[in-house]
């Protein structure tokens, strides 16, 4: 049986995705020569659902019950600002930048989270939390370079970077390569207008 890695995911706009790239850019500045990998601007998406493995015989049934499902929801628009960390700032392991959503971003989310889980997805543990990942903190740092992560984190403030109206939900493939993930979009289903 063939299979693919898959997600569904909101993508963004160009301009939204500058504004990623010189953030991502002052970061790098300031933790030069902490092991960070940083996601490339054209790679920064909101994940709405990591499905993981997907059977490549089960992608069209996919694709047409998430064309149907989004196509019941309205159009909206998130705005992008300010910088965080997952677990918690003080010991950060994703640096991510802010999400600013309507109750329709979550309404979507759940709509498609079930949608998922119907079909044989493992139902998320967490809970939803609209964000963009920026960079993932190598396992291998060491405690002072962690720290200065967060550090860096607290000092540098960064504002509202735009606004993207979200008229399309993706499916992509993710092929996991040497130098780093590579994203297909494999479907775009439009949400009600």
């Amino acid at each position: 049986m063939s299979v693919i890695r898959a997600f569904i995911a909101i993508d963004l706009p160009d301009q939204i995705h500058q504004c990623l790239d010189k953030v991502a850019d002052e970061l790098q500045t300031r933790l030069d020569e902490v092991p960070v990998r940083w996601v490339p601007a054209n790679n920064i998406h909101l994940t709405l659902k990591f499905l993981g493995d997907v059977s490549t015989k089960n992608l069209e049934v996919l694709k047409n019950l998430l064309e149907t499902e989004v196509s019941t929801h309205e159009s909206f628009e998130i705005s992008v600002g300010g910088l965080g960390a997952y677990p918690k700032v003080r010991r950060p392991r994703v640096i991510w930048a802010g999400i600013e959503g309507p109750p329709e971003l979550f309404q979507l989310q759940n709509a498609i989270e079930a949608l998922s889980t119907r079909l044989g997805y493992a139902p998320d543990r967490r809970k939803f939390s609209a964000h963009l990942t920026l960079g993932r903190v190598s396992r291998n740092a060491q405690p002072g370079e962690v720290k200065r992560v967060g550090n860096v984190l607290k000092s540098y403030s960064v504002g509202f970077l735009g606004v993207a109206r979200v008229n399309e939900v993706h499916l992509f493939r993710s092929d996991l390569k040497p130098t780093g993930a590579v994203y297909t979009k494999l479907l775009s289903a439009k949400l009600a207008d």
